[in-house]
């Protein structure tokens, strides 16, 4: 009877088994730190006070481009011509996050 030698079929098996449960106990892991992690959020959130420099938004006006999403920018330290640019700290979006509670909207 031709095909896979029965060793050969032996190692393979035992190799997929061992990825399936590595898989297995990784996506399980996952799973239950990340629910730890929500259910510790939803208890922070419960007992913490409200950010006072974001003013518990997460996000505050841009300081670099003061909310206009772009700011003036030359190359030279005497500019002969200035560009208009996106904002780098914002990218574009008027607000960046608060890096007193990191986004969330309590300290």
């Amino acid at each position: 009877m031709g095909g896979i030698p029965r060793p050969l079929r032996i190692l393979a098996t035992t190799a997929a088994v061992f990825v399936g449960g590595a898989f297995t106990l990784s996506l399980s892991s996952s799973l239950a730190i990340r629910a730890l992690q929500s259910v510790s959020d939803a208890k922070k959130r419960k007992i913490a006070t409200k950010c006072e420099a974001c003013k518990g938004s997460g996000f505050y006006p841009c300081k670099l481009c003061e909310g206009k999403s772009s700011i003036e920018w030359s190359p030279l330290f005497d500019p002969v011509v200035i560009n208009p640019c996106l904002c780098p700290t914002c990218e574009g979006n008027k607000v960046q996050r608060c890096l007193n509670c990191l986004g969330k909207g309590y300290a």
